[in-house]
């Protein structure tokens, strides 16, 4: 039985042969087969690179893309016509494998950045012998050209294919220090609108074929869009910069300070106040998945941090604004409900923000979101509790939770789950159900707004707390919660009197007496 091939995928570098690495040039002189990608007109870049190495005899095996930049007649469009190009090369190299002949496809710049052999590679290395061989990328390439460091320091390098849609775009270019953009050609205007929503285009350089003899290196916002080629990058120095704009001292000049809640996801959901207000700050501090969704644009710069420093980022936002700069902090949901306005609030209360005045704008909670996609089930006197023991002892929720459930409220829950929160949910359920029906109507809301949404009905009994993580919100019913026919869930805003009932008064303290 004959031994198996060994498929490699080589790094040809970003176009000037001399930059290939002694292996690749080894390994490209003792192939028994020499494959590499072209575009339907059939040229192939990688295999003109590397034309003077390729041993006499060898096999070639072209892999001619069946469409690159025009409509596809394929059933299932670009994606699908692509899809089985690369499981028809995939079949055709590995036959050859299967032979016992060494394979080397070719690839421009480093074959797993950007580069076509990963799909190969997905496909074929869990049959055969597979190496990857690193190459020179067209980043490292354009830099070189340049003689211009990307980043320094502590700066952030981010890779952006010019393909993402011009919001997009512009959001991660104001949000890094260095940045390199790839797939140009056709992209090429709205990367430009991209680079100039962020306030990065005077700093942009624009090089084409680097490396080569056809090199140039241009301001992006003096080139030809009808000459870029797709073989071109864009480079955008960091230089070891501060982005955030210096503040000033604290003056009698101090700003309005805007809270805003952005909704729980949906543009839709956004109230045009708080888009209204958004358009007309300079900052943006909070959250980074919320600071990510305020579209960037010229002139904005955005202030994006982790989870657990809400007091950090309210002083940032109150000393940006008691210098006189116009900012909004954001909070998904309503920045009232278990959001950003509390800390903002404790934050100012040191007296060297005595003088910004503060202006809380409302937003759709996640509460209401997931209520309107089940019904009505916040139709009467409810309750909100967060899970979250980060800020208050367990103990507390635990007497909060039985104190709603005997005064037989509906209740949203909050932060339910999370990766380092796995017990309290259990628990939570442990209380309730001590004190309510199990039949009760619970509501599992998750992603609610999202690409993602699911929305479950099930009972206080058969509610699983396996099933509920991070992304969920729960509304356990009250005791005339119901369901209609059609399985929606609404509670009545009456509540029968029950006039035998005897009557628990509460002291100050809370207590029964």
């Amino acid at each position: 039985m004959t031994a198996p091939g060994r498929l490699y995928g080589v790094g040809l570098g970003p176009g000037d042969p001399e930059l290939m690495t002694v292996k690749a040039t080894r390994l490209i002189g003792s192939a028994d087969v020499i494959a590499y990608h072209s575009g339907t007109h059939g040229r192939s870049i990688a295999r003109s690179i590397a034309v003077d190495l390729l041993p006499p005899g060898v096999i070639e095996e072209p892999l001619v893309y069946p469409v690159t930049t025009g409509p596809s007649s394929h059933p299932l469009g670009y994606r699908g016509a692509v899809d089985d190009f690369y499981d028809e090369s995939a079949q055709r190299l590995g036959e050859h494998l299967a032979a016992g002949r060494t394979v080397v496809v070719l690839c421009e710049g480093d074959p797993m950045f950007y580069g076509s052999f990963m799909y190969l590679h997905d496909r074929l290395s869990p049959r055969f012998p597979t190496q990857v061989v690193p190459g020179v990328t067209s980043v490292a390439a354009a830099t070189a050209a340049a003689a211009m460091p990307l980043v320094r320091q502590q700066d952030v390098l981010t890779i952006l294919p010019g393909t993402l849609p011009v919001p997009e775009l512009a959001r991660r270019l104001a949000d890094t220090q260095g940045a390199a953009i790839m797939k140009l050609g056709r992209t090429f205007p709205a990367v430009r609108e991209a680079l100039r929503q962020a306030g990065r285009l005077d700093e942009a350089l624009y090089v084409e074929r680097a490396s080569t003899r056809g090199q140039a290196l241009i301001p992006v916002k003096d080139v030809d869009p009808a000459t870029v080629p797709y073989f071109s990058i864009i480079i955008v120095p960091g230089d070891g910069r501060d982005r955030v704009a210096p503040v000033r001292p604290v003056t009698d000049a101090a700003a309005e300070l805007l809270v805003v809640g952005l909704g729980p996801g949906p543009q839709g959901w956004v109230t045009p106040e708080v888009t209204a207000a958004l358009a007309g700050v300079d900052h943006v501090v909070g959250y980074a998945p919320y600071v990510n969704r305020v579209a960037q644009r010229e002139g904005l710069q955005r202030h994006a941090s982790g989870n657990t420093v809400e007091l950090d980022r309210a002083r940032l936002a109150l000393t940006l604004a008691a210098a006189g700069e116009r900012v909004a902090v954001v909070s998904g949901g309503d920045a009232g409900v278990f959001g950003m306005a509390a800390a903002v609030f404790e934050a100012a209360e040191d007296p060297q923000y005595r003088a910004v005045p503060i202006r809380v704008l409302p937003g759709v909670t996640a509460a209401q979101a997931v209520a309107a996609r089940a019904g009505a089930p916040l139709g009467a006197d409810y309750a909100v509790v967060s899970l979250s023991d980060r800020l208050k002892p367990w103990s507390v929720i635990e007497d909060r939770l039985r104190h709603i459930a005997r005064a037989d409220l509906a209740l949203a829950i909050y932060n339910p789950a999370s990766r380092g929160r796995t017990r309290q949910l259990a628990d939570a359920l442990a209380v309730l159900r001590q004190e309510r029906e199990p039949d009760t109507v619970v509501v599992v809301g998750r992603d609610v707004g999202r690409d993602a949404e699911s929305l479950r009905c099930t009972t206080l009994a058969e509610l699983d707390p396996a099933t509920v993580d991070m992304k969920c919100l729960l509304l356990i019913g009250a005791g005339g919660t119901r369901r209609t026919p059609a399985g929606q869930v609404w509670t009545p805003r009456w509540v029968p009197a029950e006039t035998d009932a005897p009557v628990t008064r509460l002291d100050a303290s809370g207590h029964g007496g």
